[in-house]
């Protein structure tokens, strides 16, 4: 099966590598001992199982501008610097590697020949810490061995050597993708949909409070005091009689005022109640249902194999 470039295999892979901190793969400068700058990452193939095989590298002005092909158990990511490492590599070892083009067959003779130029500095790397493990042990760069002149012709001799002799498959040389018989494959990772809430605050409704006059008929009651006049008249018959001479008088008057309470209205504005408008807060619980997703591990048995489980 060919080769997979790394955003057509994993697409959200910014999101699930490196515990979220992988950006995107060619934005990567790659150095090589003495910190000497080679290149730039250009992308990143996989294998049909998933595994990181090689980085892509541009060499551009560095070199002579080729692409080339670096083992991924070889690197060491620096997420903070945006740089990756690989200790032990020259400027003139890349020079010797063979060119990668887009339409490159990455057989396993051809794997040969790359791998020939890195076996000096192979010593078991991983490519766990692209799956989030951040392990320094598997890209320990301390124990890389400089490649010296001699072992530089070394490696080209073994690249003559080996284009004549069976190819040999990646996985039996597991120091250049870091595979082991106990970590093989790095973690396979089930995904599940859960429901998250989301509160949005909108207005539903306004209340205005205000005032205003209306108009009825009020009715007072209050007493009121009237004076009347009394006449009595009564009979005199056995008094003695008046005086000889009596002279009638029709001038003799009696007066006597007569008194009444008036009652008058006026209207006077009185405080009849208060009114406070505040608000309040009322909670409750809102149930809301919805259909999610989640990943199952599928596995599927040739023959007989022994699994734990």
């Amino acid at each position: 099966m060919p080769l997979q470039r790394l955003k057509d295999y994993y697409p959200d892979y910014r999101d699930t590598l490196a515990d979220g901190q992988m950006k995107s793969i060619d934005s990567y400068s790659v150095y090589a001992q003495r910190d000497d700058r080679v290149g730039t990452a250009k992308d990143l193939l996989v294998d049909e199982s998933g595994r990181f095989r090689y980085l892509v590298i541009d060499t551009g002005p560095w070199i002579f501008g080729k692409n080339v092909l670096l083992p991924i158990g070889l690197a060491r990511f620096d997420y903070s610097q945006d740089r990756i490492y690989v200790s032990g590599l020259s400027k003139e070892q890349v020079e010797n590697l063979p060119e990668y083009r887009e339409d490159t067959i990455v057989d396993d003779r051809y794997e040969n020949q790359v791998r020939g130029h890195y076996q000096p500095i192979a010593q078991g790397r991983s490519n766990r810490q692209f799956l989030g493990t951040n392990y320094d042990a598997p890209n320990d760069a301390n124990r890389m061995n400089p490649l010296e002149a001699s072992t530089l012709e070394t490696s080209k001799q073994q690249k003559v050597v080996k284009s004549d002799v069976a190819a040999t498959p990646y996985d039996r040389e597991p120091s250049f993708y870091g595979l082991s018989d106990e970590d093989n494959h790095g973690p396979l990772r089930l995904y599940e949909e859960r429901l998250v809430s989301h509160r949005d605050r909108k207005k539903v409704g306004e209340v205005s409070v205000g005032k205003r006059v209306t108009a009825e008929t009020a009715e007072i009651v209050e007493p009121v005091t009237k004076e009347r006049v009394v006449i009595e008249r009564h009979n005199v018959a056995d008094q003695p009689a008046a005086t000889a001479g009596h002279n009638f008088e029709d001038q003799e008057v009696a007066r006597m005022e007569v008194y009444e309470d008036e009652v008058s209205v006026e209207k006077q504005a009185f405080v009849r109640e208060e009114v406070n408008v505040r608000k309040e807060t009322d909670e409750e619980t809102v149930r809301m249902r919805e259909k999610v997703r989640r990943e199952d591990i599928d596995i599927q048995t040739d023959g007989n194999p022994r699994l734990n489980r």
